[in-house]
């Protein structure tokens, strides 16, 4: 079963003036399922817990998305299950590209966003870290 997603936009709309492209909906219903709770994923290895080579927004949120879909993954799901993201960055100028890169994973996924700006992260090399929370269905 799918989930339903209500009032579905894209943030090229929203936010005609930030040059983005991402699908969301102001609001998800689920049924039934198993919800997956992910910790705030960062730019770094999940097996080695080792931060990436590089300082740049766009790369780090590459690979905050990939961890956020290896972990669907191997929870049996996919990046089609999220139901909500929260990004949190630490400059505002990191916005667009953040959210360009990972609009890039939730293109026609369309969940719920909420994104702060915040005055730190875990490690001082991070500029971004997304959480996330996914319904799969039932089989």
């Amino acid at each position: 079963m799918a989930h339903e997603r209500l009032r579905k936009f894209n943030t090229k709309d929203t936010y005609p003036e930030q040059k983005l492209d991402n699908d969301l909906a102001q609001a998800v219903i689920t049924r039934g399922g198993r919800t997956v709770w992910l910790r705030g994923q960062c730019p770094q290895d999940l097996d080695t817990a080792k931060n990436i080579e590089s300082h740049d927004p766009v790369e780090q949120t590459h690979k905050v998305m990939q961890n956020i879909r290896q972990l669907l993954e191997e929870a049996g799901g996919d990046i089609h299950h999220l139901v909500k993201l929260v990004v949190y960055i630490t400059d505002v100028r990191y916005r667009e590209a953040v959210y360009r890169t990972m609009g890039e994973y939730i293109k026609g996924v369309h969940p719920v966003c909420t994104g702060l700006v915040v005055q730190a992260l875990a490690r001082p090399d991070w500029l971004v870290e997304i959480d996330g929370t996914a319904v799969i269905p039932d089989e």
